[in-house]
This record gives structure tokens, sequence and C-alpha cells, in this order.
């Protein structure tokens, strides 16, 4: 069912979205709070990134990565920070493992780097042992402390030889090659790796690597580059599924997904058709263009529709949006065994007609505008509001729309901008938590299939185009000492607690955490302004960012 028609019958209160609960999109309750636990066997855990906390961009054999290329291009970055050291996480894996014991996490999100695996991109040049060993132990240490790797194959660290040889993933032969990759995980380390991620986050790898250039490999194919990308990758990880399906599945018995960013659109006027359907395209042309294909074996109706329109009124004689053969959209239906989903805000949306020949690009193509509630929360990331009841409305989008997957959210969280005098009581992160978890309680009580929750992110950690000045992390790093020493902000203590309670018990007791957790992060900051009093003096400190940025980080 298309959400344009959803809507309107949502809006017209018939909808019901579940056997247990009728799913009532005429409320918000948006000031409510739902006092309960999670199912028994819920995994709850944190996440990060082989570019963003790894270091060691050119140790032990590791090759080039279109990201290592990007970051020292000046410019490129804010106040051209790299990832070259980043958190150290190459070298220091089992202090962060010993982190999450103490959280008593279910599971860690981790990404293997394509090029520390196969430096050249290509199995056949040469696989890079040290490589394996690194994600061997990491790997064993986490089963060892009874904790579940859940490991993304692709988190946009392409192999820069073949951005240089072949134009990455504009090109069809990126298919085998991250196929080839792919199987040798499987086969190397497979035996103990259950969950398994094909790519994170599609969609930025496609609009803000070829479209906008925002993103490595930097390139500005406007209206086509973020549509050829996204068609490769779909393929590509369709090839994986069945990779894993007829080679791997029966031994292992593991299973294979893929992560979507995800944000909600709500239409400004719930009674204007108009604005339905712009929240509709929104939506389609974020999540949809990549799950639609993957349960349903072809691009949304209303991406066709509308880029095969504008690409004829541009005079082409094919649409910009490539076109998936019968045979193609039968291989890619019913790829995924858990769909992954990284959520962080919601969008208003409302019409608005780009015409054609003002030159078109994949967001023109959408016809609409994305607007905010100013009084909506942004401690952070200048795009990141904090609208909890989005949330629970997406799940539910999801639950309808796919026919109820299994879902784990592999990315949920918000940041801070960086400031001269550092504050790990972390007030805002604790709130955000709070009401997100709660709304993806109320979505299970929906009767959506959420089987586990993922934090953005263990660690501070680096921020693609924004370097360091943005820092999502429960644990503070100070990436001025060389150590990279790690220190709990209070949002530790926070999710340590919904973690051993399951949720949230009663409002007796939930209102007593933050007051626990605040206690704790004033003896850390003692701490950390000791650090960083004892830190040689010629670090210079980093200078407050420019706040007028407003592109998704994660």
């Amino acid at each position: 069912m298309s959400l344009q028609r959803m809507l309107k019958l949502l809006y017209a209160l018939v909808l019901c979205v579940s056997a247990n609960e009728d799913f009532d999109w005429t409320k918000n309750e948006r000031g409510s709070f739902y006092y309960g636990t999670f199912p028994t066997g819920f995994s709850w855990g944190a996440g990060g990134s082989a570019y963003q906390t790894e270091g060691a961009w050119d140790k032990d054999g590791k090759g080039m990565s279109i990201w290592d290329v990007f970051a020292h291009k000046k410019g490129k970055i804010f106040l051209n920070d790299t990832a070259d050291h980043s958190c150290e996480g190459y070298y220091k894996f089992k202090d962060d493992i010993t982190l999450m014991k103490d959280m008593k996490f279910n599971h860690y999100r981790f990404s293997i780097s394509w090029p520390r695996i196969f430096p050249n991109g290509i199995k056949a040049d040469h696989i890079n042992e040290k490589g394996i060993k690194y994600y061997d132990d990491l790997i064993n240490m986490l089963l060892d402390n009874n904790i579940t790797p859940i490991v993304t194959l692709y988190h946009w660290d392409l192999p820069q030889v073949l951005h240089e040889k072949y134009g990455g993933w504009q090109n069809a032969s990126m298919v085998n090659y991250f196929n080839d990759f792919a199987n040798l995980c499987f086969e190397r380390f497979g035996d103990r790796v259950k969950y398994w991620i094909t790519f994170n986050n599609p969609w930025s790898s496609a609009v803000e690597g070829y479209e906008t250039g925002e993103h490595a490999p930097g390139l500005k194919l406007k209206g086509t580059g973020a549509y050829k990308a996204a068609h490769h990758i779909i393929k590509a990880h369709a090839k994986v599924w069945h990779t894993y399906d007829t080679q791997w599945r029966s031994k292992q018995k593991g299973l294979v997904g893929i992560s979507l960013l995800a944000d909600w659109g709500e239409p400004v006027d719930i009674t204007n058709q108009r604005d339905i359907e712009a929240a509709e395209r929104y939506v389609q042309f974020y999540m949809g263009w990549f799950a639609t294909p993957i349960f349903n074996g072809d691009y949304p109706q209303v991406m066709k529709d509308y880029i095969g329109r504008k690409s004829a009124q541009q005079g082409l004689g094919t649409s910009r949006l490539p076109v998936f053969s019968s045979q193609e959209k039968t291989y890619i239906k019913g790829t995924c065994d858990f769909l992954g989903i990284g959520h962080f805000t919601t969008r208003y949306i409302t019409q608005k007609n780009y015409p054609s020949g003002r030159g078109n690009s994949y967001f023109t193509d959408r016809d609409l505008v994305e607007l905010v509630d100013p009084r909506w929360p942004d401690p952070g990331s200048e795009w990141l509001y904090s609208v909890p009841w989005g949330f629970r409305r997406l799940l539910n989008f999801v639950k309808t729309q796919y026919g109820n997957p299994m879902i784990y959210v592999t990315e949920n969280g918000v940041s801070e901008k960086v400031q001269r005098c550092t504050d790990l009581c972390d007030e805002w992160r604790m709130q955000y938590f709070k009401d997100y978890i709660n709304e993806m309680l109320k979505a299970l009580k929906d009767g959506v299939n959420v089987k586990g929750y993922t934090a953005w992110s263990l660690l501070d950690k680096f921020e693609w185009d924004e370097g360091f000045s943005e820092r999502f992390g429960l644990f503070y790093v100070d990436f001025l000492n060389k150590n990279k020493p790690r220190y709990p902000k209070a949002s530790v203590q926070y999710y340590k607690r919904i973690i051993s309670s399951n949720g949230f018990p009663n409002q007796r007791e939930v209102e007593s955490w933050r007051r626990k957790a605040t206690e704790t992060c004033s003896s850390s900051n003692q701490l950390l302004a000791a650090g960083q009093y004892r830190r040689p003096q010629d670090h210079q400190t980093q200078t407050p960012p420019d706040p007028n940025t407003d592109r998704p980080q994660h």
C-alpha cells in the first residue's frame, strides 16, 4: 500500500496496522510517556564504523580508501581533519570491549574495512592477512564477553583503486568485486558472525558521494550520479544475499540484511492532499528508493513517475532513473532477512514544484520542501532535531509498507557541537534516548517487529565532512591526546540503566536515573579536566565549528 493511500485512510480513522493494537495516525500523543518493558531477549548495543574509529589508516598492509584520499584534500573536511588516527580503535579495541561489557551490551555493531582486507579492492591481487587477524581478534573477544557482533560490510570506505580504475559505484563491475569481498568475509568470519549488514545508509553513499560531492569520492553528477550508484548498490546487495543464501546459510545459519537511513516525513497540513502526497514522495525517495526494490522487486512507482516525467521534459529519450530487467526484479525481491533502520530526526513536508528547465537533481526531482518546527530541540548537528514521535510513525510505516519485517534499529542517537569547555553531563542525550527508545517501545506495543536497538555511537568519532566538530558518542574521546582516552558521559549510566531494566519499569525509578547519572558525570568532568591540563601544550584547542551546516553525518 502506498503512503499516499495509507495516509488518506489513516486520517479518516479507518486503518488498523496491528492485530494487537490499532495505531491511530490522527493522534500524536507527543507529550505522553509509556511505562513498560521490552520483550525478553530484546538486544541492546551500540555501534561505530571502521573509517570513523579505527585510525591506523596506512598500517599493517591496509590499502587506501576513497575517504583516506578525500579527507586528505584541503577544504573537504571541517578544519581539514582526517581520520588517520581518530579513536585508534585498531589498537584500543580491547579497552572498548571492556566498556561494552560494563554496560552489559548484548551486541556491538562495527564495519569491516574493505581495503584493510583487499588493499587494492580485488581478491585476486592480494589478501591482507594482518587485516583479517585484526577482525578475528575483535570478533573473538566480543564473543568471549557474550557480545554478539553485528557486522557491516560496507560503511562507505570503498578501496581507492576501484574508484580510480573503474569509477567506483558508477560502474557495474563493483557488484562482482563487492561480492568477492563479502564472500571472503563469510568464509573467514561467518562461523562466528551471524548478523551481516551489506550496506550502511546507501542513500548517503549515492547522494552525497555522487550527486552533491560532500562525501567521498566527491563527484557532482547532478541528476544521474546518485541514481546510477544506487542501482549498482542494490544489485550488489542482492548478489551478496544470494551468495550467502546458496553457499553459506545452511552451514552458518546467519542472517543478511541492509541498514537504511530513514527520517520520517510528516505532511505540514494533514488535510491537504498535496502535502500528503509530498510526504509520501519524501519517504519513498529516501528509504523506499532502496527498501521497495529489496522487498517488492522494483523502485517505488512515484520515483519512476516523477523522474521519468522530468527526464522527458528535459528531452531525454529515457529516464534518468535506471531500469531493472524482469530477471533482475525477481532476483532482487526478497533479499532481506532483517531490515536495519537508522533513524535520527523528522521533517515536515509540503509540495513545491521545481520546473525541469532549471536543472535537475535528486532534490528537485521530488517536488517538495523540507521544514522544521523551530521549537524542536537541536543540540548538535544542524540537521538533527529531536522529534521522538516521528520514530514510532516511521516504524509503523515500515510494518505496513513492507509486511512487518524483522527490524533492528542500527543507528539512533544525537550529537553535540564541540565547545571550548567540555561538559560530560549530556542532559540532552539522556532526554533523546529516553524519548526515542520510549517511542520504539510504543511501536512494539503496536505490533512492530523490532528485535534490537543500537545507540549511535559508542565513541565520539570522525563525523565525515564535519571532522571532529560533532560528537555522537556515549564516551567522550580526547582526540588531542595521542592516547585517545575515553571518558564516560552521563548518558553512559542512563543507557546502562535502560538496558538493565529492559525498558522503563515505573515512573519513580526512571526519574531517579537522570539524577544518578548526573552525579557520576561530575567526577568524570574533573578527570577530563585534569587530563587536559596535563596534556602537552603543543596541541592547540579546536575552535568552535561554523554553525552554518545542515548536512547529515552519522
